[in-house]
């Protein structure tokens, strides 16, 4: 469910990537509002993992509810502010490493272990302007979402999207949602918001 131009873009880069030994595969595209609200609430209520900044679990029982909503923020987006709900961002791993039934984390560890070669590759694709217009939003040092090398946005598309952005209309959307800790994030909203304008509005690397 990857926008049109998204998925020509990727398909092009996989052909790329093939030229120099690699195996680009999509763990996750699209990502509806309400599925992304399923991953907040299952984490809110223990069912998911929650990781601290170093991809540690954190003893849930350990936080109050806005130390909870703080340690969820890390690692997923408020619904309704996942760029993967855009249809123009991808989380990739290289497959022509992984071993045969490989069920990939997405974690730090991974990207600079199994998949580090890749990485490393990808960064400089990125650097140079031949990721066939796919650029990394999540870097060390901007926002507060902590960073995912394997998180790639299709430039051209997303900008466009980003402009689109309303704070009201989410709020409103948030409310009718049943979405848990919801009374601490309309507290903090403003606060969760600039986070995401740091990765979301600042020219791309």
């Amino acid at each position: 469910m990857l926008l049109p131009e998204t998925l020509s873009a990727f398909e092009n880069f996989c052909e790329h990537a093939k030229k120099h030994g690699f195996e680009p595969k999509i763990e996750s595209g699209y990502r509806s509002f309400d599925r992304q609200l399923l991953i907040w609430n299952e984490k809110a209520q223990g069912k998911r993992k929650i990781l601290d900044e170093q991809g540690k679990e954190i003893n849930r029982a350990s936080l109050n509810d806005l130390a909870l909503m703080k340690a969820i923020l890390l690692w997923s987006a408020l619904p309704g502010t996942s760029r993967h709900e855009w249809g123009t961002d991808i989380d990739v791993i290289d497959a022509a490493v992984a071993p045969a039934g490989y069920e990939a984390e997405l974690t730090l560890e991974e990207s600079f272990g199994l998949f580090g070669n890749f990485h490393k590759w990808l960064g400089q694709q990125i650097a140079s302007e031949n990721a066939c217009g796919f650029k990394r939003v999540f870097l060390p040092g901007i926002g507060r979402v902590q960073p995912e090398p394997w998180h790639l946005s299709y430039a051209p598309e997303a900008q466009k999207i980003e402009r689109k952005f309303n704070a009201e209309n989410l709020e409103e959307r948030l409310k009718n949602s049943g979405i848990l800790l919801l009374p601490q994030i309309l507290d903090n909203l403003e606060w969760i918001l600039e986070g995401c304008v740091k990765c979301y509005f600042l020219p791309y690397p």
